[in-house]
């Protein structure tokens, strides 16, 4: 046959003269615990503990399957038919009954229990291997303290896409050179830049100022900002920062002048002057707040 025989087949198979064998996709087993209560429950504390025993049941199960919860489903059936569901994640996979019963009893303030409460189901709707890690303890090195717990409490309670931490990266232009990334997403390797402090709030965008200053190096003698003016009565820098003309043609000359500003309440701020003073094609030679100092 000019095919060969596939064709052949698959055509029998589609009108029937043959048989077609399939296999069933089969649906992973969720991981769950039910409990029916012979008198309907309402009290904080009785959910509480109800909720106890659930997650007793369901890390029971777990340690049996060598598996860990990264999302759990609580599911409350009450005696008028209507339904309430609850979820809470974990950045890890756990199995720790007091860690996972924290992140759900914070949640027992949004449970309407109505006239009161006669089922309730708690699933593992996503788990993952769960390997056991041993503590490495040395004389010379401390332990790296486990903040999972911590980060999953604050996730559930403010949402995951809320919490993050922020790492390094390689520019030199300041809001270039940090990124945000998941609070227990591993060390990217890069160190942050020691050589001269940064401001621990860099504005969104640099907010432009009013200034009186001598040109080409010198910080300004006083700056307002956001209505108020403001007297300078210290000043480091300045430190000048190139263009990343390798990766924006627009900055091969532009340069920014960066200046550490005290003024007379104490306050430290972040402010530079776009340009170099001198040459126009350096920049618009305004100044800009970039951030505050704590």
């Amino acid at each position: 046959m000019r095919f060969g025989p596939q064709i052949a087949r698959r055509l029998d198979q589609a009108f029937g003269r043959l048989p077609e064998p399939i296999t069933p996709y089969r649906v992973p087993e969720i991981i769950e615990a039910r409990k029916v209560f012979g008198e309907p429950i309402g009290a904080a504390e009785t959910i509480r503990r109800a909720i106890g025993k659930l997650v007793s049941q369901l890390c029971a199960e777990l340690e049996t399957r060598g598996m860990g919860a990264r999302r759990l489903d609580l599911l409350i059936h009450r005696v008028d038919n209507a339904r309430q569901a609850l979820r809470v994640g974990a950045a890890q996979p756990i199995r720790d009954p007091q860690r996972l019963s924290r992140l759900l009893n914070d949640k027992i303030a949004s449970i309407d229990p109505g006239f009161g409460i006669e089922i309730m189901e708690l699933a593992a709707v996503i788990v993952e291997p769960l390997r056991e890690r041993q503590p490495m303890v040395t004389l010379i090195d401390a332990a790296n303290p486990d903040i999972s717990d911590l980060v999953d409490v604050l996730a559930n309670r403010i949402g995951e896409s809320r919490l993050c931490r922020f790492t390094p990266v390689e520019s030199d232009v300041p809001e270039r050179s940090v990124a945000m990334i998941a609070a227990l997403s591993p060390e990217t390797g890069a160190t942050w830049n020691g050589k001269w402090p940064r401001p621990t709030r860099l504005l969104a965008r640099p907010e432009p100022i009013e200034t009186m200053a001598l040109l080409p190096d010198n910080p300004p003698v006083w700056f307002t900002w956001r209505g108020v003016r403001r007297r300078v009565r210290q000043a480091d820098g300045p430190e000048r920062i190139r263009g990343e003309w390798w990766k924006r043609d627009a900055e091969m000359a532009t340069v920014r002048d960066y200046f550490q500003v005290e003024d007379d309440a104490g306050e430290r701020y972040w402010i530079f002057r776009s340009g170099d003073g001198e040459h126009s094609e350096s920049g618009s030679q305004r100044w800009f707040l970039h951030g505050v100092f704590g």
